[in-house]
């Protein structure tokens, strides 16, 4: 008996694809239909490019079918992305990116202590050992951390002369350029500085340095929502972003409005995905018992709530924290479980990048235009 193509928008009329509203059939989702026997094609078009989101859709049409028409059935489901585009604020002006870079990726985390510039440093450290030119902008201003675990925080960056200017050459180790305010000021000196000025500290960074050719800069932003993050935004065209935290309620929570920071309308920028550090302890006695002491899957549960793709775990082991200590991340180690968490981590991580790029236009740094909020275009 074959099936027919009736039977088959009426099942699909009971999916709601993500961000959609409506049913997969009313919102014009559904492109087509051509049933031969027991085969079924199904053509969608969404607005979104997320992978995740494609996945569901794909999984949920298939699995409809299979449920509500024929178990048996064959089916095909091919996905087209139409993403509208959005209108330009023509009020704002554009951002300057720094030439040679091609991505710049945003680290954060709602809260402190979860391991953002853990991960920044290993991720850092992964992408160079894939064959990426990597570079670190260190802009946790009131707790420069990028220097101690490059094992360079007595390093002082030197000048170079760049076309009749004096540049900052960004110290270098492991083959990581990196810049951070911690080059320029003593161990026990604490920063005390308002926004403005941080902001200047941060701009010199960024635009008085000889950061040559780079293919990701990874910038480790400071813990929270706040003045440096405006800033930076407001100086640079950010990729994408990417939210570091722990499986536990508090940070999940600050872990949200990091998430719904970058997301807003005024500012925009794409959320490559989420990263749960801590994520279970595993005794060097007993490599096969998992303990989870901060929660379970929290952080992946919340990347799923909030429609972001999940870039992988990390565990707790006593070896990262040892290795940051000492200036050598845990990534440089081979054929160790933290470098194989650390790689697949590091490849999702690419992999949302070059998605992005493909789908989206570039961002473009935003403008603040009143003192309750902000603006945001793309290139």
């Amino acid at each position: 008996m074959s099936i027919s193509k009736q039977d088959i928008l009426k099942a699909l009329e009971s999916i709601t694809v993500s961000g959609e509203g409506k049913n997969m059939v009313e919102s014009g989702a559904v492109q087509n239909v051509v049933t031969f026997a027991d085969e079924v094609i199904v053509d969608l078009k969404l607005s979104t490019p997320a992978l995740h989101i494609k996945k569901r859709a794909e999984a949920d049409v298939i699995k409809t079918i299979h449920e509500k028409v024929d178990a048996n059935a064959k089916v095909q489901v091919n996905i087209k992305v139409e993403a509208p585009a959005k209108p330009q604020n023509p009020n704002l002006i554009k951002g300057k990116p720094i030439p040679g870079i091609q991505n710049i990726v945003a680290v954060a985390s709602g809260k402190g202590g979860v391991g953002k510039s853990t991960v920044t440093a290993n991720l850092a450290i992964t992408l160079s050992k894939m064959g990426f030119k990597v570079g670190i902008l260190d802009a946790d201003i009131y707790g420069p951390s990028i220097p101690i675990m490059f094992d360079v925080a007595l390093e002082k960056p030197l000048s170079v002369n760049i076309d009749g200017k004096s540049k900052m050459k960004p110290v270098e180790n492991y083959g990581i350029k990196i810049l951070s305010i911690g080059f320029f000021t003593q161990p026990d000196q604490a920063v005390i500085w308002r926004g403005p000025m941080a902001a200047k500290a941060l701009n010199q960074l960024i635009f008085d340095a000889a950061w040559g050719e780079l293919d990701f800069m990874l910038i480790d932003l400071p813990p929270g929502t706040g003045d440096i993050h405006l800033s930076i935004m407001q100086s640079l065209p950010i990729t994408g972003a990417v939210v570091v935290s722990t499986p536990q309620t508090v940070a999940l929570a600050d872990a949200r409005k990091g998430v719904a920071m970058f997301r807003q309308e005024n500012i925009d920028v794409p959320v490559l995905g989420i990263i749960e550090n801590m994520a279970y302890f595993t005794p060097a006695e007993l490599p096969e018992n998992k303990y989870y002491i901060f929660g379970k899957e929290g952080a992946r549960n919340l990347a799923d709530d909030l429609e972001v793709p999940f870039l992988g775990e990390i565990p707790l082991v006593q070896s990262i924290r040892e290795a940051g200590d000492a200036g050598r991340p845990a990534a440089l180690q081979t054929a160790t479980q933290i470098e194989e968490a650390f790689e697949s981590i590091t490849r999702n991580v690419v992999e949302e990048t070059v998605r992005r790029n493909e789908n989206l236009p570039p961002t473009e740094a935003i403008k603040i235009t009143t003192m309750a909020g902000c603006s945001a275009v793309k290139k």
